[in-house]
């Protein structure tokens, strides 16, 4: 018996609140370690370089985007198939890969290296669904999810203030800043591999509450997507306008800050941990519910709720009522409010629902692949439209549009579902019944 496996029995044996504490941490800490390879770029202007009148930051935004996609569509598969025992290693091997990349774009000229964050993007994009299969279909998943989804709020902001404080107090360009950011994260990044790698897998009364969670073959990923067709349609649409929306003001939070005048570098991680913490308390609150259709019913008007947050807080801004750092405080809450429960506990929950034996990991990578290509075409029609209006104008009125469609959407998700799981108490009764006139 190895070490590992010495230390995985005697972790087996804690208290399970004790179990879901270190999972939840030790995702949290391995997904907000990934976001200093992804997303430390992001800390630099690029100002003054233009390339077929697209602006260079633009052009490497979009390009890690691309490679991020194309590792979304082909993390459909993947995800849906990896087992438990190659997720440590396909973890390394991904990351070690895109931190290489960012060696390249250190090292290389512009524009010539444009295409190392498309090589950096292309394995980060499968991270998320292996970190997620070491905490799906447990009791708890919704406190684990939730603790490890902040790391969707907090990271970006924490690692662009990383990658700040590198140049401003470090004196490292910015062409050198992410490999630094990243090199900063490495060690801790495989502490919380290892720590996730001690879980015990689910236990009876886990399988029992939310659905044996399995690896899906391509007949079963088929009949999957046809059994909920209408509402993956309705959710996809809303995921893709939090995942846009998200990611403009994630790609493009300085420029915005500094469109209303706001320069200071310790207000992204600021206003982000604010809505961490007020985002982790309310997912984590859904532990409490058992019943798994009314937990889902509970996490669209959430979703709802974020939309509306989302929209109010723009309308307020664009009246005066409220100042910049309310909006983008409230702005950001109403957008992670709805993005979250998506990567988090929505489908683990659809699952539990309908105990379809299946993983969290395929239905969220088919979402996922279709929302970041929005999100790429989203940038470079804007872009080749000669960028004429500013990221804050952008920003502001897409907040709307997506508070409109994206309510609407959610409402007739809800409606959907609500109504194919009475349909299929309905069926359930009818078989009883039969069964007991037999």
């Amino acid at each position: 018996m190895t070490l590992k496996d010495k230390l995985r029995a005697r972790v087996a044996t804690w208290p399970y609140a004790v179990l879901s504490v270190m999972a939840g941490v030790s995702a949290f800490g391995a997904y907000t370690c990934m976001y200093s390879f992804r997303k430390a770029f992001t800390a630099g202007t690029y100002t003054g370089h233009q390339y077929l009148h697209v602006d260079y930051k633009v052009w490497l935004v979009i390009a890690q985007i691309i490679g991020y996609t194309l590792s979304k569509f082909y993390g459909i598969r993947f995800i849906a198939e990896v087992t438990h025992g190659n997720r440590a290693r396909s973890i390394l091997l991904f990351i070690g890969v895109s931190w290489l990349a960012l060696l390249g774009f250190a090292l290389v000229p512009a524009p010539y290296n444009i295409i190392f964050l498309f090589v950096n993007g292309l394995p980060l994009g499968m991270i998320w669904g292996l970190i997620f299969g070491y905490i799906e279909g447990r009791r708890a998943t919704e406190f684990m999810a939730a603790v490890m989804c902040i790391s969707l709020i907090f990271a970006s902001g924490f690692v662009k203030t990383v990658g700040r404080t590198l140049m401003s107090v470090f004196h490292i360009n910015e062409y050198h800043m992410p490999f630094a950011t990243g090199a900063v994260f490495a060690i801790p990044l495989l502490l919380f591999i290892f720590c996730l790698e001690l879980l015990p897998p689910p236990n009876d009364e886990d399988k029992l509450l939310r659905a044996e969670r399995v690896p899906m073959n391509s007949a079963d990923r088929k009949r999957f997507i046809l059994r909920f067709l209408p509402g993956i349609i309705l959710t996809v649409i809303s995921y893709i306008l939090l995942t846009v929306m998200r990611d403009v003001r994630d790609n493009f939070e300085v420029e915005i800050w500094a469109g209303m005048g706001i320069k200071t570098t310790s207000i992204y991680a600021s206003i982000d941990s604010l809505i961490s913490v007020i985002v982790l308390i309310i997912l984590s609150l859904l532990i409490l519910i058992r019943k798994n259709l009314f937990a889902f019913s509970v996490i669209h008007f959430l979703i709802i709720g974020g939309y509306l947050l989302v929209g109010g807080g723009t309308i307020l801004f664009n009246l005066h009522l409220i100042g910049p750092v309310a909006w983008m405080t409230m702005a950001g809450l109403g957008l992670y409010l709805g993005y979250v429960p998506y990567n988090a506990v929505f489908f683990e929950r659809l699952i539990a629902v309908f105990k379809y034996k299946s993983n969290v990991g395929f239905v969220v990578y088919v979402a996922d692949a279709i929302a970041y290509l929005g999100s790429v075409s989203v940038l470079l029609i804007k872009e080749l439209n000669g960028g004429a209006i500013s990221w804050l104008a952008f920003f502001n009125k897409g907040t709307m549009i997506v508070a409109l469609v994206g309510s609407i959407s959610t409402v007739l998700s809800l409606l959907y579902f609500m109504q194919s799981a009475n349909s299929k108490k309905t069926k359930a009764i009818d078989v009883l019944q039969v069964n007991l006139q037999q």
